[in-house]
């Protein structure tokens, strides 16, 4: 067995945002299982201009960083509201939700993240909503 992987992120990954019913304003390319990853996962992720992903997500037992690479975005994490720019990182905490916020010219990020179970996700449709934010 080779001791590495090499993929390419857009060409050997297949848009997943699709199979989830996803609007076309997202890209969601997970590549954990084409890197033969076992604790280290990593997403490649691209919204459009102004997109809101509809739902805010966290894992119970792994946390994450997410490195934006182009554009802008805002973050809503539990509580608080976090403005991003270009090679800008941030951590999550295993049980933290969040929801990203594309800016005005999109943003695309790279989310790595460290747990052994690739399907530990909880979702909660529409956890970031405008009426809240006006409060």
């Amino acid at each position: 067995m080779s001791s590495h992987t090499k993929k390419n992120l857009k060409k050997d990954v297949e848009n997943q945002a699709p199979n989830f019913g996803m609007p076309a304003e997202l890209e969601a390319r997970f590549a954990r299982t084409a890197l033969g990853g076992e604790t280290l996962g990593l997403s490649h992720m691209k919204l459009a201009p102004s997109f809101r992903i509809p739902f805010g997500h966290k894992h119970e037992g792994q946390e994450e960083v997410y490195v934006v690479i182009r554009g802008s975005a805002r973050i809503k994490v539990e509580d608080e509201i976090v403005e991003l720019r270009e090679w800008d990182a941030i951590r999550f905490d295993k049980n933290t939700m969040r929801a990203v916020e594309a800016g005005p010219d999109g943003v695309e990020y790279l989310a790595f993240g460290a747990g052994t179970d690739p399907r530990d996700a909880e979702t909660v449709p529409g956890w970031w909503s405008d009426e809240e934010e006006a409060k």
